[in-house]
């Protein structure tokens, strides 16, 4: 079961705050998920056992497979239940490590102080395309840093790689890339761009159409976020997981156990060194393997925009164009980032009681990371049904009193 965490202090039981107090406090927590501090979920302005009634429900509502399949090889176990999902597909084989999955966990946080917590959020499992989320922040500092000069450049100047200076791909933008409307058209660690989740029907339909016009239209397509990864590599010539380690995750307190694993193949070099290049998710294994405690870091940081106390890491601006929404696509902004679209059609997420500031970073699986700015509110929640994804997030919504 789920539990909600209870008051510290004396008096703390009577202290209501509203969303705009809760911001003035600015509390952050210190490294360490023993040394985040807890609250009790009504002084934080929530109605406790409405509360209690979303956890119980997302973790009623975990992702399984048919009875059938369940009983024979349960849908913890990604090692099986990925490659079953894209057996579809042409070139389906994982070539990243896969790994079995806990159970359904989460952790809420108003204010920065944790307000609930259910199933292991210590644990880090993969958070599939939650990766694009690390990917688009380290791609901003590399904007921040002045190593990419425009994101309306083009990205072929930038990488020294024959597959980018192709007389499709060489106009494709950094702009593009992040908002999955660049077309880029090639293969990357034997996995060809239009092998990537074809028509059930017809698994060749992608290569019968040939290469989408760059920034016509929107496409989610995990070889064209692995060429954003391999172009972000070219820029910093370093490995992106220790940009994204020293520059993001160290400062916000993150835990040791988070990991960013490439595909087994990935090996490149740049300027002489031989590099492991990253992936943009879990599709074909590796990824982001983190726990709910520093997705919830992660999604804090988020919240404030960049800052993490007194230090900016990551400029406000590219929070601004990450959260704009794309011509092609009006429920996304730049790479994993969802907003809300509760009458939408396409990619976003849709929580009719959310306001629409609110965005969210999502990962299949269920893997969700949903902030409220409004709120000051961070959720993460883990191993949920997809398709009651908005229903939690609507009764944790419902939850707030004040």
């Amino acid at each position: 079961m789920g539990m909600i965490t209870t008051a510290l202090g004396a008096g703390l039981a009577g202290l209501m705050l509203s969303g705009a107090a809760l911001a003035q406090e600015a509390y952050l927590p210190a490294r360490g998920d023993d040394q985040w501090e807890r609250r009790d979920a009504a002084a934080m302005g929530f109605d406790a056992e409405a509360l209690q009634g979303a956890i119980d429900f997302a973790i009623a509502n975990e992702t399984r497979h048919d009875p059938e399949l369940e009983a024979v090889s349960p849908a913890r176990d990604l090692t099986v239940s990925v490659p079953l999902t894209w057996a579809f597909e042409p070139h389906s084989s994982p070539i990243g490590p896969l790994a079995p999955r806990g159970a359904p966990s989460g952790v809420i946080v108003r204010g920065g102080y944790i307000v609930a917590e259910w199933g292991e959020p210590e644990r880090a499992d993969m958070t599939f395309s939650i990766t694009k989320t690390a990917l688009s922040h380290v791609v901003g500092l590399a904007v921040d840093d002045g190593l990419i000069a425009s994101v309306d450049d083009a990205v072929a100047p930038y990488v020294d790689d024959a597959r980018f200076h192709t007389d499709h791909n060489a106009p494709v933008t950094w702009d593009q890339m992040l908002r999955q409307t660049s077309g880029w058209w090639g293969e990357l660690y034997g996995k060809p761009a239009w092998a990537d989740r074809p028509s059930r029907e017809d698994p060749a339909s992608k290569l019968r159409a040939g290469p989408p016009e760059p920034g016509a239209a929107y496409e989610y397509n995990d070889v064209r976020v692995n060429a954003l990864a391999l172009a972000a590599l070219h820029v910093f010539g370093e490995e992106l997981p220790d940009v994204f380690r020293a520059r993001i995750m160290d400062p916000i307190g993150a835990s040791d156990t988070w990991s960013w694993r490439p595909y087994d193949n990935a090996q490149v070099e740049i300027s002489g060194r031989a590099m492991m290049a990253s992936t943009g998710g879990g599709h074909w294994g590796g990824g982001l393997f983190i726990s709910a405690y520093d997705l919830a870091r992660l999604g804090l940081f988020g919240l404030h925009r960049g800052s993490w106390g007194d230090d900016r890491l990551l400029s406000d601006s590219w929070f601004e164009a990450s959260l704009t929404p794309g011509e092609h696509a009006p429920g996304y902004g730049y790479m994993n980032f969802f907003l809300n679209q509760p009458d939408g059609e396409g990619p976003g997420f849709r929580v009719a009681n959310a306001p629409a500031a609110a965005f969210a970073y999502l990962g299949a699986g269920t893997n969700v990371v949903f902030v409220s700015p409004e709120h000051d509110l961070v959720v993460v929640v883990r191993w949920i049904d997809r398709l009651q994804t908005g229903a939690v997030l609507e009764q944790i919504m419902a939850a707030i009193l004040e």
